[in-house]
């Protein structure tokens, strides 16, 4: 049984720190993309970074320079280390992994809600 846990999740002030973690267990995530998405309240589910097995990553523009997405394969981990959090960053934070990511256009793919594993879901707030 695949199973993707995301933890990391709180309530943080604006300009802080905080790192989301997304532990798979039931497949390899080193053979999969993998990605970061979120979903604020009444706002569609965004993509925000996502990394292929060739190690191409996409960025969304909203993120860049803030926030990292990594993956520690011997952990069978995703990290997403985000940094100067604003108050639009709430949300809730999802991870993902596909063998048959969504072409995003130049050499960008991501996971797809089609065909991918996702995880439960992370809260994340800043507010001060």
């Amino acid at each position: 049984q695949v199973q993707l846990v995301e933890s990391g999740g709180g309530l943080v002030q604006p300009g802080d720190s905080l790192r989301l973690s997304c532990a798979a267990s039931g497949l390899s995530l080193e053979y999969y993309a993998i990605g970061w998405f979120r979903q604020a309240p009444g706002k569609e589910r965004e993509a925000i970074s996502c990394i292929t097995t060739d190690g191409t990553i996409y960025e969304a523009g909203g993120v860049k320079d803030r926030f990292t997405i990594s993956r520690d394969n011997a952990k069978n981990t995703m990290y997403l280390q985000m940094s100067s959090l604003k108050p639009e960053d709430t949300a809730v934070y999802y991870c993902a992994a596909d063998r048959s990511p969504t072409w995003l256009g130049d050499d960008y793919y991501c996971p797809s809600s089609r065909s991918g594993y996702w995880g439960q879901g992370a809260q994340v707030t800043v507010s001060s």
